[in-house]
Protein backbone atom coordinates (compact mmCIF):
# COMPACT_ATOMS: atom_id res chain seq x y z
CA UNK A 1 0.00 0.00 0.00
CA UNK A 2 0.92 3.44 -0.82
CA UNK A 3 1.56 5.38 2.59
CA UNK A 4 2.98 8.39 0.96
CA UNK A 5 1.17 11.65 1.06
CA UNK A 6 -0.80 12.52 -1.75
CA UNK A 7 -2.05 15.14 -0.36
CA UNK A 8 -0.23 18.81 0.56
CA UNK A 9 -1.35 19.91 3.77
CA UNK A 10 -4.82 21.65 4.27
CA UNK A 11 -8.02 21.99 6.33
CA UNK A 12 -11.77 21.93 5.79
CA UNK A 13 -13.26 23.72 7.96
CA UNK A 14 -17.35 23.77 9.38
CA UNK A 15 -17.21 27.03 6.79
CA UNK A 16 -16.42 24.98 4.15
CA UNK A 17 -18.52 22.11 4.50
CA UNK A 18 -21.44 24.31 4.92
CA UNK A 19 -20.58 25.89 1.74
CA UNK A 20 -20.29 22.49 -0.03
CA UNK A 21 -23.59 21.54 1.03
CA UNK A 22 -25.09 24.62 0.28
CA UNK A 23 -23.48 24.75 -3.56
CA UNK A 24 -22.78 20.90 -4.32
CA UNK A 25 -19.26 20.86 -4.45
CA UNK A 26 -16.14 22.27 -3.07
CA UNK A 27 -12.58 22.54 -4.52
CA UNK A 28 -9.14 22.16 -3.08
CA UNK A 29 -6.86 24.09 -5.79
CA UNK A 30 -3.54 22.49 -6.47
CA UNK A 31 -4.04 19.68 -3.45
CA UNK A 32 -2.58 16.57 -5.02
CA UNK A 33 1.69 15.96 -4.39
CA UNK A 34 4.01 16.29 -7.68
CA UNK A 35 5.00 12.47 -6.95
CA UNK A 36 1.02 12.02 -6.51
CA UNK A 37 0.85 13.57 -10.20
CA UNK A 38 3.33 11.92 -11.71
CA UNK A 39 2.34 7.80 -10.67
CA UNK A 40 -1.50 8.64 -11.46
CA UNK A 41 -0.61 10.01 -14.97
CA UNK A 42 1.37 6.66 -15.45
CA UNK A 43 -1.79 4.71 -13.87
CA UNK A 44 -4.48 6.17 -15.96
CA UNK A 45 -1.56 5.69 -18.99
CA UNK A 46 -1.57 1.92 -18.15
CA UNK A 47 -5.39 1.66 -17.50
CA UNK A 48 -5.91 3.33 -21.17
CA UNK A 49 -3.11 0.23 -22.44
CA UNK A 50 -5.39 -2.52 -20.80
CA UNK A 51 -8.24 -1.16 -22.46
CA UNK A 52 -7.02 -2.23 -25.68
CA UNK A 53 -7.81 -5.59 -24.54
CA UNK A 54 -10.78 -4.70 -22.72
CA UNK A 55 -13.89 -7.05 -21.86
CA UNK A 56 -16.95 -5.78 -22.10
CA UNK A 57 -18.74 -5.60 -18.57
CA UNK A 58 -15.54 -5.11 -17.25
CA UNK A 59 -13.45 -2.32 -18.86
CA UNK A 60 -10.40 -0.47 -17.57
CA UNK A 61 -11.75 2.90 -17.80
CA UNK A 62 -14.82 1.92 -15.42
CA UNK A 63 -13.34 -0.26 -12.93
CA UNK A 64 -9.89 0.97 -12.97
CA UNK A 65 -8.66 0.54 -9.51
CA UNK A 66 -9.03 -3.21 -10.34
CA UNK A 67 -5.91 -2.71 -13.43
CA UNK A 68 -3.81 -0.57 -11.75
CA UNK A 69 -2.14 -1.84 -8.40
CA UNK A 70 -1.26 2.38 -7.45
CA UNK A 71 -4.69 2.70 -8.15
CA UNK A 72 -5.90 0.42 -5.77
CA UNK A 73 -3.67 0.98 -2.64
CA UNK A 74 -5.42 4.76 -2.81
CA UNK A 75 -9.07 3.31 -2.09
CA UNK A 76 -7.75 2.68 1.67
CA UNK A 77 -5.15 5.44 1.53
CA UNK A 78 -4.90 7.13 5.25
CA UNK A 79 -5.55 10.68 3.30
CA UNK A 80 -8.15 9.32 1.31
CA UNK A 81 -10.82 7.99 3.53
CA UNK A 82 -9.60 10.89 5.77
CA UNK A 83 -11.01 13.11 3.61
CA UNK A 84 -14.54 10.99 2.28
CA UNK A 85 -15.09 10.40 6.21
CA UNK A 86 -14.70 14.55 7.34
CA UNK A 87 -17.46 14.69 4.74
CA UNK A 88 -19.16 11.51 4.43
CA UNK A 89 -19.30 10.40 8.09
CA UNK A 90 -17.11 7.55 9.54
CA UNK A 91 -19.82 4.85 8.01
CA UNK A 92 -18.73 4.72 4.43
CA UNK A 93 -18.42 2.09 1.78
CA UNK A 94 -15.89 2.57 -1.60
CA UNK A 95 -18.22 2.82 -4.70
CA UNK A 96 -15.77 3.03 -7.69
CA UNK A 97 -12.77 4.06 -9.31
CA UNK A 98 -13.37 5.46 -12.88
CA UNK A 99 -10.85 7.29 -15.17
CA UNK A 100 -11.89 10.46 -17.04
CA UNK A 101 -8.82 11.08 -19.66
CA UNK A 102 -9.90 13.79 -22.06
CA UNK A 103 -7.71 13.59 -25.20
CA UNK A 104 -6.77 17.02 -27.62
CA UNK A 105 -10.16 17.42 -29.37
CA UNK A 106 -12.72 15.34 -26.99
CA UNK A 107 -16.05 16.49 -27.64
CA UNK A 108 -17.74 17.93 -24.71
CA UNK A 109 -20.07 15.91 -22.34
CA UNK A 110 -23.31 17.06 -21.55
CA UNK A 111 -25.34 17.63 -18.71
CA UNK A 112 -26.11 14.79 -16.52
CA UNK A 113 -26.86 13.83 -12.74
CA UNK A 114 -26.34 10.73 -10.71
CA UNK A 115 -28.78 8.63 -8.83
CA UNK A 116 -28.10 7.59 -4.91
CA UNK A 117 -31.03 7.07 -2.21
CA UNK A 118 -33.16 9.84 -3.55
CA UNK A 119 -36.18 9.41 -0.84
CA UNK A 120 -33.29 9.60 2.11
CA UNK A 121 -31.53 12.70 2.18
CA UNK A 122 -29.13 11.34 5.26
CA UNK A 123 -27.63 9.02 2.54
CA UNK A 124 -24.92 10.32 0.54
CA UNK A 125 -22.65 9.50 -2.20
CA UNK A 126 -19.25 11.38 -2.55
CA UNK A 127 -17.49 11.74 -6.13
CA UNK A 128 -13.58 13.04 -5.60
CA UNK A 129 -12.14 14.27 -8.75
CA UNK A 130 -8.52 14.10 -9.09
CA UNK A 131 -7.52 16.75 -11.88
CA UNK A 132 -4.12 16.25 -12.38
CA UNK A 133 -3.57 18.38 -15.14
CA UNK A 134 -6.17 20.97 -14.17
CA UNK A 135 -8.06 22.57 -16.87
CA UNK A 136 -10.09 25.85 -18.07
CA UNK A 137 -13.66 26.80 -18.44
CA UNK A 138 -13.47 26.24 -22.09
CA UNK A 139 -10.81 23.65 -22.31
CA UNK A 140 -12.19 20.17 -20.57
CA UNK A 141 -13.68 22.42 -17.73
CA UNK A 142 -16.10 21.43 -15.34
CA UNK A 143 -19.73 23.02 -15.05
CA UNK A 144 -21.81 22.50 -12.42
CA UNK A 145 -25.32 24.06 -11.54
CA UNK A 146 -25.03 25.54 -7.54
CA UNK A 147 -27.96 24.43 -5.36
CA UNK A 148 -28.79 21.25 -7.87
CA UNK A 149 -27.52 19.11 -5.70
CA UNK A 150 -30.21 19.71 -3.43
CA UNK A 151 -32.97 18.69 -5.56
CA UNK A 152 -31.72 15.37 -5.76
CA UNK A 153 -32.92 14.69 -8.89
CA UNK A 154 -30.99 11.20 -10.86
CA UNK A 155 -32.57 12.55 -14.07
CA UNK A 156 -31.28 15.76 -15.05
CA UNK A 157 -30.23 15.32 -18.34
CA UNK A 158 -29.42 17.81 -21.28
CA UNK A 159 -27.03 18.31 -24.42
CA UNK A 160 -25.55 21.66 -23.97
CA UNK A 161 -25.98 25.02 -21.99
CA UNK A 162 -29.04 26.23 -23.53
CA UNK A 163 -31.02 23.02 -23.61
CA UNK A 164 -30.59 23.00 -19.41
CA UNK A 165 -31.36 26.91 -19.16
CA UNK A 166 -34.57 25.93 -21.28
CA UNK A 167 -35.94 22.63 -19.50
CA UNK A 168 -34.33 21.38 -16.30
CA UNK A 169 -33.24 24.65 -15.28
CA UNK A 170 -36.15 26.94 -16.23
CA UNK A 171 -37.68 28.76 -13.28
CA UNK A 172 -35.55 26.31 -10.60
CA UNK A 173 -34.44 28.18 -7.41
CA UNK A 174 -32.00 27.46 -5.08
CA UNK A 175 -34.06 25.39 -1.85
CA UNK A 176 -32.44 26.95 0.65
CA UNK A 177 -31.64 30.32 -0.33
CA UNK A 178 -34.67 30.76 -2.65
CA UNK A 179 -31.75 32.32 -5.31
CA UNK A 180 -32.63 31.52 -9.32
CA UNK A 181 -30.05 28.62 -10.01
CA UNK A 182 -27.70 29.05 -12.84
CA UNK A 183 -24.25 27.58 -14.35
CA UNK A 184 -21.12 27.95 -13.10
CA UNK A 185 -17.70 27.55 -15.27
CA UNK A 186 -14.84 26.19 -13.05
CA UNK A 187 -11.20 26.49 -13.65
CA UNK A 188 -8.80 24.50 -11.74
CA UNK A 189 -5.16 24.89 -11.27
CA UNK A 190 -2.90 21.26 -11.64
CA UNK A 191 -3.08 18.69 -9.16
CA UNK A 192 -6.43 20.09 -8.00
CA UNK A 193 -9.21 17.96 -6.04
CA UNK A 194 -13.16 18.66 -6.56
CA UNK A 195 -15.45 16.76 -4.01
CA UNK A 196 -19.07 16.47 -5.19
CA UNK A 197 -22.46 15.53 -4.14
CA UNK A 198 -23.30 12.76 -6.83
CA UNK A 199 -26.66 14.42 -7.35
CA UNK A 200 -25.16 17.81 -8.72
CA UNK A 201 -26.18 18.90 -12.28
CA UNK A 202 -22.63 18.77 -14.09
CA UNK A 203 -21.31 18.45 -17.94
CA UNK A 204 -17.86 19.07 -19.22
CA UNK A 205 -16.79 21.37 -21.85
CA UNK A 206 -15.04 20.02 -25.08
CA UNK A 207 -11.08 19.85 -24.97
CA UNK A 208 -9.80 21.95 -27.73
CA UNK A 209 -8.20 20.55 -30.71
CA UNK A 210 -4.85 22.37 -29.95
CA UNK A 211 -4.23 21.39 -25.93
CA UNK A 212 -3.02 18.37 -24.28
CA UNK A 213 -4.59 15.19 -22.52
CA UNK A 214 -6.61 15.97 -19.48
CA UNK A 215 -5.98 13.77 -17.17
CA UNK A 216 -8.36 13.00 -14.30
CA UNK A 217 -9.99 10.01 -12.02
CA UNK A 218 -12.45 10.20 -9.85
CA UNK A 219 -13.00 7.86 -6.84
CA UNK A 220 -16.43 7.52 -5.11
CA UNK A 221 -17.64 6.94 -1.43
CA UNK A 222 -21.34 6.58 0.10
CA UNK A 223 -23.10 5.60 3.40
CA UNK A 224 -24.42 2.46 3.09
CA UNK A 225 -28.00 1.62 3.39
CA UNK A 226 -29.02 1.45 -0.72
CA UNK A 227 -27.49 -0.20 -3.88
CA UNK A 228 -25.49 2.07 -6.08
CA UNK A 229 -26.42 1.66 -9.91
CA UNK A 230 -22.58 3.06 -10.19
CA UNK A 231 -20.59 0.55 -7.72
CA UNK A 232 -18.57 -0.67 -10.45
CA UNK A 233 -16.72 -3.46 -8.50
CA UNK A 234 -16.47 -6.99 -10.09
CA UNK A 235 -17.17 -9.73 -7.58
CA UNK A 236 -13.25 -11.29 -7.65
CA UNK A 237 -11.98 -7.59 -6.79
CA UNK A 238 -14.66 -7.32 -4.25
CA UNK A 239 -13.65 -10.68 -2.89
CA UNK A 240 -9.96 -9.70 -3.32
CA UNK A 241 -7.99 -7.92 0.22
CA UNK A 242 -6.88 -4.08 -0.43
CA UNK A 243 -4.65 -2.75 2.24
CA UNK A 244 -6.51 0.16 4.64
CA UNK A 245 -9.99 -0.61 2.82
CA UNK A 246 -11.27 -3.75 4.78
CA UNK A 247 -14.53 -3.29 4.78
CA UNK A 248 -15.37 -0.96 2.45
CA UNK A 249 -16.02 -2.88 -0.92
CA UNK A 250 -18.87 -4.80 0.60
CA UNK A 251 -22.43 -3.42 -0.87
CA UNK A 252 -23.67 -2.61 2.88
Amino acid sequence: MSMEPIFDEYAFTEDDRREMDRVGHFLFPGLLTEPTRDRLIESMRHVIDQGKRAVKGHEPQRFSAEFDDYLESLIGHPQMLGLARCILGNEIRYDHCVSLVRPAGTPAMGWHSHEYSEDDPKLGLLRIFFYVSGFEPDDGGLKVVPGSHLYRDKGIRAGDDEELLAGWLSGKTHPDTGDPLAISHLSAIPGSVIVMWTHAAHGVSVRRSDSSTRYCIVYAYRNPGRPSEARWISDAFEAQPTIGAEGLKALY
